[in-house]
């Protein structure tokens, strides 16, 4: 069995320095999209060195994303094939603010392995933290095709009930043709995302936007739309991967506002809505 879950959970963590600078934090948020209007006081938040904040999503490519979902596949106890895996998932808790440069160590580890029946589900969590004390978790959810049935722990279900009532704001945001491959650039070099030849191998017609892309471009609308543009109102952050994008669509944010939180859906608007992000919320003070 290429997945040994006894193995994988009992494995050493990876550790290592990451760094990151004000250059990797601007090509992060252009990425996902920021900087338009070029001029914009808004998005010059997002672009201009002298006016910089970090939304708290870069922190999934911090480092060059290390360690994250491709290490996580490198772990003892797990042999997949890349062209199975897809990215089920993503958490994110934010100690404090993350700075716009700074030095850290990442600590990596497999928290979960879970059979889902057709597939297995790898939860790769990294705690991040610098001279100051914890920066931030992410949890990474890990969908292996064809790599469950062995009768292990189905794991918690993720989903959730659908909001109730009309979304209190929504905001479409295009994506360009060549988003994957600039976002790509942060560190995610998977060839999905690139290469046709491989797209077609995994089973897409055409390369798909990174999930995590859609999650940066997703958290950004909320900032943007319902928290004044505060990142560093962001406590937390949580969604399932429900669907692909591809470049050149167009993303519609729906979002519910509540106590303390924002209830998040997506969907691809040229597929008639087609689910992209569910089970989606951000917490915040």
């Amino acid at each position: 069995m290429p997945i040994d879950a006894a193995k994988a959970l009992a494995a050493k963590p990876h550790t290592g320095e990451i760094t990151w600078d004000r250059k990797d934090v601007q090509l992060y948020h252009l990425g996902i999209g920021a900087g338009l209007p070029a001029t914009d006081p808004d998005e010059l938040r997002y672009t201009l060195e002298s006016r910089l904040h970090v939304l708290p999503s870069f922190a999934t490519v911090a480092g060059a994303g290390s360690p994250g979902v491709i290490s996580g596949l490198s772990m003892p106890g797990v042999e997949v094939d890349l062209a199975k895996v897809l990215h089920g998932g993503q958490s994110l808790t934010l100690h404090r603010p993350i700075p716009v440069a700074g030095t850290a160590t990442a600590t990596g580890r497999i928290a979960a392995v879970y059979d889902k029946g057709k597939a297995a589900v790898l939860v790769m969590r990294t705690e991040v933290a610098d001279a100051d004390g914890p920066l931030w978790t992410n949890d990474a959810q890990i969908f292996v095709r064809g790599e469950g049935g062995w009768g292990g722990d189905r794991g918690p279900s993720t989903r959730m009930d659908p909001p109730e009532g009309d979304p209190d704001r929504t905001v479409e945001r295009a994506i360009r043709e060549d988003q994957a491959l600039l976002y790509r650039l942060s560190g995610d070099w998977n060839p999905l995302h690139a290469d046709p030849d491989f797209a077609k191998l995994a089973g897409f017609e055409r390369p798909i936007l990174h999930g995590l892309c859609t999650y940066g471009m997703t958290l950004k609308t909320v900032v943007d739309t319902l928290l004044g543009g505060d990142v560093t109102r962001v406590r937390s952050y949580t969604t399932r991967f429900a669907g692909v994008v591809f470049p050149g669509e167009t993303l519609r944010i729906r979002m519910w506002q509540g106590d303390g939180r924002v209830r998040v859906a997506v969907g691809a608007v040229e597929r008639d809505d087609a689910p992209v992000l569910a089970d989606t919320i951000v917490e915040h003070s």
